[in-house]
This record gives C-alpha cells, sequence and structure tokens, in this order.
C-alpha cells in the first residue's frame, strides 16, 4: 500500500521492490519515496529523475543533512547521474528489507549511519557506520535494515572488454 501526502509515502508491508511511483509522490526536494510490492527477480531500484548535484558544475553538500528516513519505510535520492555511473542516498527504517536480487552494474555501498544486515552470495555480513562494500555485477545481494541505517550506493558500468588483438567488444 502507498499512501502520499504533503510530499510524504508511507510504507506499510515490510518487504519490498523499489519501483518509480508517479510524479505526484515526488517532494520539492526530488526524494524519491518506494512503492511496496511482491519481491521480484532483478534489480528494482528506480531512483529520482531529479539528481541534487548537476554533473556539469561543482557542489558541495551534506549527507547527513540530505538523507531522510520515512516511517516503516525506505526513501533514495539520486545525488548525481552520469552517462556511467550513478550515485544514490538511501535511508532505512529499521525492519526494512530489498529481497535478493541483482544488478549489471558495479556497486560500491558506503554505510554512513546505523547498522544493516547484507547478504552476498548467501553468506550473510553485519554492516555499520563506516564500512564500504564492493559488489561485482551480477552478485545475487539483498539488505536488511537492523536498525535504522542509511548508506551511499554509487553503481557505474562495467568497463567493455578487451579482446585479444586490443579492440573492445
Amino acid at each position: 500500500m502507498l499512501m502520499c501526502w504533503r510530499g510524504r509515502t508511507r510504507i506499510r508491508r515490510p518487504r519490498l521492490r523499489l519501483e518509480r511511483i508517479s510524479a505526484g509522490c515526488l517532494n520539492r526536494k526530488g526524494l524519491t519515496f518506494v512503492k511496496a510490492s511482491p519481491a521480484a527477480a532483478g534489480y528494482g531500484v528506480q531512483m529520482s529523475e531529479r539528481p541534487l548535484i548537476d554533473g556539469s558544475a561543482e557542489k558541495n553538500i551534506s549527507l547527513s543533512d540530505e538523507t531522510r528516513f520515512a516511517p516503516h519505510g525506505i526513501v533514495s535520492r539520486t545525488l548525481l547521474r552520469t552517462a556511467s555511473s550513478r550515485l544514490v542516498l538511501f535511508g532505512f527504517s529499521e525492519g526494512q528489507e530489498l529481497t535478493e536480487h541483482t544488478s549489471t552494474q558495479q556497486a560500491l555501498i558506503q554505510i554512513l549511519s546505523g547498522e544493516c544486515e547484507f547478504s552476498l552470495g548467501g553468506k550473510s555480513r553485519a554492516m555499520k557506520a563506516g564500512d564500504l562494500l564492493y559488489m561485482p555485477p551480477n552478485l545475487p545481494h539483498a539488505v536488511k535494515a537492523t536498525r535504522q541505517f542509511s548508506m551511499l550506493l554509487t553503481l557505474s558500468k562495467p568497463e567493455a572488454p578487451v579482446v585479444p588483438g586490443g579492440s573492445e567488444q
């Protein structure tokens, strides 16, 4: 169930797959709130269409000031989007989770605050503020907030493989 009001969203189901929601559910700061739906295969995260940082100019921001939390939900904010990468800030309420999925991109995750549990290829790892995690493309993974936590996700397209003879595929 998804309810939008005054730029806020309340999520009532604990197991989530992130999906794009209507523009009417984006607030003035460009936050994307997630919609609860049955888990499905694939990387279902859709980010805000309005990045906070314009890739053509410098900008200084405070991650702690930009992090938002929704009661019983997950909030994501695209900070930067380029042709080869995305930088996304997440705020998870305690107990919220993303069920197992994969991504075709490389991912670097920095835990900014709180605690969570990442499952990578079926192995569980406890993570806390200050921890950094690298995930190669196509690695099955899931995350659950053991306490309210925030993370910075950097997604980048893998480099094109080099074939013998020096040409790229």
